[in-house]
């Protein structure tokens, strides 16, 4: 295995946490768009778009309190008890110690990310005086939780790990898009952008992890472990119809109506090319390191959807 080549060494003077300011939406009177529509398929719906531009102007800034509230208990709940773990030496994994140091910068990162995000939405509900009371829970949370009992305790710090691995490798396209779309509010595009030049690098440290921990695995520890992988990847990766439902409720939409709205707007069809096409370069990870020459992994993956397509 090749030396650990760290992607850190200019952290100082790269990071966001030492080099972005706080950001900060204070005018918010000419914003039209919040969050990118495109990521909203609800807003299609012809009861949706019958309501006129306002509603859908609400229900795009509840998308984007969603979207941050989401990266925060993302980060708070599923990386940084696996970046603590490594720093501090107590993960059992067998790992250099310039990875440990990297995982002490990626604690900061995301801990800050986690901070930035939560307090750019209690600074954006001020600005526009529209309370953050839709956000709920992520999906994510429940599901984890409900993986994790499935495994005995002394396996569950392995699903922790491995769902850590592929919510780091996932390519997602709000964090790409947003900060290009100059549609929406500076602020809104920087806060994202901060947050995406950091995940670069933790991209990279994550794909690092999964390579040198994956041969330290026994075999009964990959095969009891891989075949959940594509269940980590979609459980990160499809709508979170709840939320989608929280903002329809606040913006006056009847429950028959959410139904009818959320069931013809996430078609499965749909829901999966996109979940296929953003999990590529996580299964090509997974493969890399010799997932998929288990059958049963192989197996598991093609019956999710999420076979390698490029």
């Amino acid at each position: 295995m090749e030396p650990y080549r760290s992607t850190f060494d200019s952290w100082n003077e790269r990071a966001s946490v030492r080099t972005k300011p706080r950001r900060s939406l204070d005018d918010p009177r000419d914003v039209q768009l919040f969050f990118p529509p495109e990521f909203v398929p609800a807003l299609s719906h012809p009861l949706v778009a019958a309501r006129g531009p306002e509603v859908a102007r609400r229900i795009l800034l509840y998308s984007l309190y969603q979207y941050l509230h989401f990266t925060t208990v993302l980060e708070q709940v599923a990386v940084l008890p696996v970046t603590c773990r490594i720093s501090t030496g107590i993960s059992g994994l067998d790992l250099p110690a310039a990875m440990r140091t990297d995982a002490f910068k990626i604690t900061t990162d995301e801990a800050w990310h986690a901070q930035s995000a939560h307090e750019f939405i209690a600074q954006v509900a001020r600005a526009v005086e529209v309370p953050a009371n839709t956000v709920v829970e992520p999906r994510f949370v429940r599901r984890l939780s409900e993986v994790r009992e499935t495994f005995d305790v002394s396996s569950r710090y392995l699903v922790d790990l491995m769902f850590a691995v592929v919510s780091e490798t996932l390519v997602s396209g709000l964090l790409s898009d947003i900060p290009k779309d100059y549609r929406l509010p500076v602020p809104v595009r920087a806060i994202v952008a901060d947050h995406a030049a950091d995940e670069g690098r933790h991209h990279a440290y994550f794909r690092k992890v999964l390579e040198r921990v994956w041969p330290q695995l026994s075999l009964q520890e990959r095969r009891m472990i891989a075949p959940r992988v594509p269940e980590f990847i979609r459980t990160f990766l499809d709508p979170d119809k709840a939320a989608v439902a929280s903002a329809l409720n606040a913006t006056g939409f009847l429950p028959a109506e959410i139904d009818e709205i959320l069931r013809k707007s996430y078609q499965p069809e749909t829901v999966l090319n996109t979940t296929r096409e953003a999990s590529q370069a996580t299964v090509r990870s997974f493969s890399q390191v010799g997932a998929m020459e288990d059958l049963e992994v192989q197996d598991a993956f093609q019956a999710a959807g999420l076979s390698l397509t490029r």
